[in-house]
């Protein structure tokens, strides 16, 4: 075996092992979320159908297995936020508009629709803020 075909199995197998890697600690990021998800903000009626109204205009651009992803989605659950979840990994069409529209295919992304302008509002902690910010007091 030359050396080039053992280092070309070498670094397939370093690749396959990787992403196997990845494969396992995102389902263990998703099994602890499961696990561990805190409860969600209770509110009369009244005051959480504001919230519902008001989420419509907002889109979760994510991928299931991305810790990130995993935090920014805790944080709608525990606000007790609906907000439409795009999958940008596994579906072409949600991947497009976040690359055609948003820019870059980054994911946590938050896309904000308020007075006819769209906002492309990426990493998780800007998204955590402005949810907190904006459904925390409600």
């Amino acid at each position: 075996m030359s050396a080039r075909l053992a280092f070309a199995l070498h670094a397939r197998g370093m690749t396959v092992f990787m992403k196997a890697l990845r494969v396992g600690l995102g389902q263990l990021v998703i099994g602890i979320d499961f696990l561990t998800r805190p409860s969600k903000k209770k509110r009369d009626p009244k005051a959480q159908a504001a919230v519902a109204e008001a989420a419509r205009n907002l889109t979760l651009y994510q991928f299931h297995a991305c810790p990130f992803c995993v935090k920014t989605r805790r944080t709608l659950h525990r606000l007790n936020v609906p907000v439409a979840l795009r999958d940008a990994k596994n579906n072409e069409l949600d991947r497009q508009t976040v690359l055609n529209e948003g820019g870059k295919i980054k994911v946590p992304c938050l896309r904000i629709e308020e007075g006819g302008k769209t906002v492309w509002m990426y990493e998780s902690k800007v998204i955590i803020d402005y949810l907190d910010q904006r459904f925390g007091a409600i």
